[in-house]
């Protein structure tokens, strides 16, 4: 689940160059705050799949909701057996 749904967020990400040390920035506007820079696109993409993981890792210790991404949903259970 968290897999497909850091896969859909790169999917939906927003890429473009900007005139910094590390020119390629990316962002996934469905999720605040969410973005990250890179040398090369595809390390702006690594770095980018880990914002968005520590998001949702975040998100979740906090009690956040989590936006769903198309028909992507992470859903927390709410008590976890023993």
């Amino acid at each position: 689940m968290l897999l497909r749904y850091i896969q859909t967020a790169l999917e939906q990400a927003h890429y473009e160059m900007i005139e910094d040390e590390e020119p390629f920035y990316g962002e996934v506007t469905a999720l605040p705050g969410v973005w990250a820079t890179g040398k090369t696109l595809e390390g702006c993409r690594r770095n980018l799949a880990e914002a968005v993981e520590d998001w949702v890792l975040f998100s979740v210790a906090k009690g956040l909701s989590i936006p769903a991404l198309t028909d992507v949903t992470i859903r927390i259970p709410e008590r976890v057996r023993a």
